[in-house]
């Protein structure tokens, strides 16, 4: 599993896992597809945020392979 704190590794089209606002209590991890990029900077450290193409929202945890 890649690096989600960088945003030169993330792209529309990668499958991730991420975690949501409401999940960051619990971890509760979400899997999706990435629609949009919505962090500018080139790194965070809890995670690029990103919009799945299901609308939801989330910092990304990993990148699957």
């Amino acid at each position: 599993m890649s690096d989600g704190t960088l945003r030169s590794n993330i792209r529309p089209g990668l499958t991730v896992t991420i975690i949501l606002k409401k999940d960051q209590r619990s971890g509760a991890l979400t899997r999706g597809v990435v629609d949009k990029i919505l962090t500018s900077a080139a790194k965070h450290t809890r995670g690029i945020k990103v919009r799945l193409i299901d609308g939801q929202v989330g910092r990304v945890q990993s990148i699957i392979k």
